[in-house]
């Protein structure tokens, strides 16, 4: 893994884990956009979004059960955005998978 975010994985740099279990960690986000924004990365890698494959259909749904579970630890609850940027032009800026979970402030449609 080559990028920051494998780089935190394997702790070579720092970063405020607010979560982690065996198949993925979540950390605040360095930029927030709301009053809670952290970041649930998978360890294993995988580039974008449209890179995974059917067998990791199951590391992909642990991350959408995670955030609910980050969510009600964080404390706001049912109360939640998720957000996936799949490359450059949709604003993914590390290109390892990982799912923005942003609350704690009322959100508009449509977000972009």
């Amino acid at each position: 893994m080559t990028t920051i975010f494998g780089k935190v994985i394997r702790r070579e740099i720092p970063a405020d884990i607010v979560y982690e279990d065996e198949l993925c960690l979540a950390i605040r986000d360095v930029n927030p956009q709301a009053p809670v924004h952290v970041l649930l990365i998978p360890k294993q890698e995988i580039a974008r979004l449209v890179d995974a494959k059917p067998e990791d259909q199951a590391l992909l749904g642990h991350l959408m059960l995670t955030a609910g579970k980050v969510a009600q630890q964080l404390g706001i609850g049912d109360a939640f955005r998720l957000a996936i940027n799949n490359g450059a032009e949709a604003g993914q800026s590390v290109f390892h998978v990982h799912v923005h979970l942003l609350g704690g402030r009322p959100f508009r449609w449509p977000p972009g």
